[in-house]
């Protein structure tokens, strides 16, 4: 069912090993102009857009673009006992871990009268996205909104397409999670219009252009955001899952298959790779997925992601070269199962998030380990961070310089600018001076 990548005996660069990694036949470029497209119509379109989109699409027509806040007090009160007490449980743990990822104020003081304060400083307003195709993501409601209430961001909207098996509204247990969070700016709207609408706006439904868009999405709200991006802030281009297991001997076998099976269960294009030392393990590996693959519920969709090019299997000849496979990879999701798991920690640079040990598995982040789980996907770990807190602020300096301490750098500024050939610069210090 997985393919195997042999690497044994081979002395890999960074540029070979890039070269090597699986990974999906997904080019976000390719939809480009049909998610440009779609924004334009909502841009020009409005609402009226929306809706031919969303009967186009998600084949209904919304019964409200903008959910009545009735609707959503309804949905929450209609909330299963068993899942709220899971949802608040999870909103708890991650604004514990979330209130970590703002940084304290900073004073500097280079020199009497002469300090620059650095601050942080939240988005006024931000747009969540949270897609309703294959599968609920009320998990996803809790991990974009609660980091963004974290960090002080005082308007926040949310947005998810219309259900065909609702009557057009959004997933009731979606709009339970936010009406949970407080949330009462939701629209029952999806796809690369919905990231148009957040950017750009529409007047006829009140709704206002955000300063930036987070949250997951296919290669259509990916390429969306790469359209939008310079109207407004994006977190990432978030595409397909993937999940990277590092194992050794120690490992196990069946959990190892049972962890890529669950990644594979989101999308046929979602990635599972096994990167491991031991022939004996990838061998008993592939037997578990084989065996467990056949009483998923989800086995078609499971048997196209693992079968598929994004995934494989890694034979690799020690811990070492599994980490640089993995650096290279910038896995999403990446686990370490080895008998000494801290040593290859160490190694490791380029991961969305990281789960150590037999008992941290991708499934407990994607819930309840109070990290989060909207994630960089393929392979922008290499130079992205997950969705954070920190996603929603701003890194701001407050520069405050008193007239002993401006004087005191003035003949550096004079001689910068001069050199520079910037002598507005130089008299804007001098003006000062002359008239004192």
């Amino acid at each position: 069912m997985m393919r195997t990548i042999d690497l044994r005996g081979q002395q890999l660069s960074t540029r070979d090993l890039l070269a090597l990694i699986p990974r999906a036949g997904m080019d976000v470029a390719v939809t480009m102009d049909a998610a440009r497209a779609l924004i334009d119509e909502v841009r020009t379109g409005g609402a009226a857009a929306l809706v031919a989109q969303a009967e186009r699409f998600d084949r209904v027509r919304p019964a409200h673009i903008r959910v009545p806040i009735e609707q959503l007090r309804e949905a929450e009160a209609a909330l299963d006992p068993r899942v709220r007490a899971a949802l608040e449980s999870t909103i708890t743990r991650v604004r514990r871990a979330s209130a970590a990822q703002v940084p304290a104020p900073r004073v500097t003081e280079l020199a009497p009268g002469a300090v620059v304060e650095q601050r942080w400083h939240p988005v006024a307003r931000v747009g969540l996205y949270v897609p309703g195709g294959k599968a609920v993501y009320p998990s996803s409601v809790v991990m974009n909104v609660v980091p963004a209430q974290i960090a002080g961001v005082e308007s926040i909207v949310l947005a998810s397409p219309p259900q065909a098996a609702h009557g057009g509204r959004i997933h009731p247990t979606v709009a339970a999670a936010a009406s949970l969070l407080g949330v009462t700016e939701v629209y029952a709207m999806g796809g690369a219009g919905a990231i148009g609408a957040l950017a750009h706006g529409v007047p006829e439904i009140d709704l206002e252009p955000v300063q930036r868009v987070a949250g997951p999405g296919n290669v259509f709200v990916a390429a969306a955001k790469r359209v939008v991006q310079g109207i407004t802030g994006i977190d990432a281009e978030a595409g397909p899952t993937d999940i990277l297991v590092i194992a050794d001997d120690s490992a196990d076998a069946d959990i190892v298959a049972a962890d890529l099976i669950s990644q594979a269960e989101h999308d046929e294009l979602a990635a599972s790779v096994l990167v491991t030392t031991s022939v004996r393990l990838a061998t008993a590996v592939a037997a578990h997925c084989a065996r467990r693959v056949a009483a998923t519920q989800h086995r078609e969709r499971v048997t196209a992601a693992l079968s598929g090019a994004q995934s494989a299997i890694v034979l690799v000849d020690d811990l070492a070269q599994a980490a640089a496979f993995a650096n290279a990879f910038g896995p999403e999701h990446l686990e370490i199962q080895v008998s000494e798991p801290d040593a290859t920690l160490a190694r490791i640079d380029n991961a969305g998030a990281i789960f150590v040990g037999e008992w941290s598995p991708v499934s407990l982040g994607d819930y309840a380990a109070g990290s989060n789980h909207v994630l960089p996907t393929g392979g922008q770990a290499r130079y992205a961070a997950g969705l954070s807190a920190a996603t929603f602020l701003r890194s701001q300096q407050v520069v405050r310089y008193d007239q002993t301490a401006l004087r005191e750098v003035a003949s550096v500024i004079h001689t910068l600018a001069a050199e520079e050939d910037l002598p507005a610069h130089a008299a804007a210090i001098s003006a000062r001076f002359g008239r004192s």
